[in-house]
């Protein structure tokens, strides 16, 4: 049977289900890690949102630490810092503290993004100038705190000088892959819910790429949406999952995630329904079967370097076999 040789990665924005605490959703977090990090996923990522009631991922730095100490081996990280909510010097603080306790297996994803609505973005931001136009040097700056003693300036972030925590430009839309190439850092594109950019991005970055001594080559990491199961039938209904959480992003509303439905309709307008749809419309969903025709559908088309898995699956039990099935497909049984 082919093998799909691609690395996959989990992405976990630690949604709150419809029935669940807090700190069941935080107990969920690790308890998906530590599944993963059995089942062979190379990377698992923690978002950063913050004023959603129905997510518990605004302390994001924290979330990681405690992922990484429930954890053995994975590489654990940020998908991402939103840079505009933080100083550099405290993440780099942040991130060489933890990555002196676990090295080796730290990781900084940066998001230009408040992660947020903008009167919250205003509670967080660390000026009243607006800080993503900074972005560029604040990463410049983070690459500077993690690498060796003779590159660092007056003020030096302890721990973090020498730690080299690899960083990661993370992108919804073209912008981020101009930098992210011309930096020579691996690239994370967001196509799990911003897809209409995916393949511009994806070109840029591998187009304007310079070699780096980070890099030698591009490398491409396409956040998707998956939802596998042991039929079309099955996956197909376990989806309506998904389909609820994004009708909540675009009505705005901050529902728990919701259990499976049969059906939508009468819960969404025709417009509702195109949005919520345009926005999951990369999405790998099926059977094992379906996954990888899609998959390598999808490879031959981009070819990227890593998957970035993320799935909104109500059902416990049935998001791990969701993410045991993708690596079922990408190992080639």
């Amino acid at each position: 049977m082919t093998k799909i040789n691609i690395p996959v990665s989990v992405l976990n924005l630690a949604p709150i289900r419809e029935g669940d605490e807090p700190k069941e959703a935080i107990d969920a977090v690790v308890d998906l890690a530590q599944a993963t990090e059995k089942m062979g996923y190379k990377r698992y990522w923690i978002a950063e949102h913050h004023n959603s009631s129905n997510l518990v991922s605004s302390a994001t730095a924290i979330l990681i630490k405690h992922v990484l100490e429930h954890t053995k081996e994975i590489a654990i990280g940020s998908g991402g810092i939103m840079l505009p909510n933080h100083s550099p010097l405290v993440v780099a603080e942040q991130f060489g503290t933890m990555a002196t306790i676990y090295p080796g297996r730290v990781e900084l994803g940066l998001g230009r993004a408040p992660g947020t609505d903008m009167m919250t973005a205003s509670a967080l931001r660390r000026s009243q100038n607006d800080s993503v136009f900074t972005f560029p040097n604040d990463v410049k700056s983070l690459l500077t705190y993690f690498g060796p003693e003779e590159i660092q300036s007056y003020v030096k972030a302890y721990p973090g000088v020498g730690t080299g925590v690899p960083i990661y430009i993370l992108g919804s839309s073209t912008d981020s892959a101009h930098l992210a190439a011309s930096l020579g850092l691996p690239y994370v594109f967001a196509s799990h819910f911003a897809p209409r950019y995916m393949e511009a991005a994806i070109r840029i970055y591998r187009e304007k790429f310079q070699p780096s001594q980070y890099l030698d080559k591009p490398y491409m990491i396409v956040c998707l949406n998956v939802i596998a199961a042991e039929s079309d039938e099955e996956a197909e209904f376990l989806s309506s999952t998904m389909q609820q959480f994004f009708l909540n992003v675009v009505k705005n509303t901050q529902m728990k995630l919701q259990p499976p439905v049969e059906s939508l309709n009468g819960n969404w307008s025709p417009m509702e329904r195109e949005m919520a749809s345009s926005m999951t419309s990369v999405t790998l969903l099926g059977s094992k079967d379906s996954i990888r025709q899609q998959l390598i559908k999808f490879q031959e088309h981009y070819d990227v370097e890593e998957i970035m898995a993320v799935s909104y699956i109500y059902d416990k039990v049935k998001q791990k076999r969701s993410y045991e099935i993708l690596k079922e497909v990408v190992d080639g049984k």
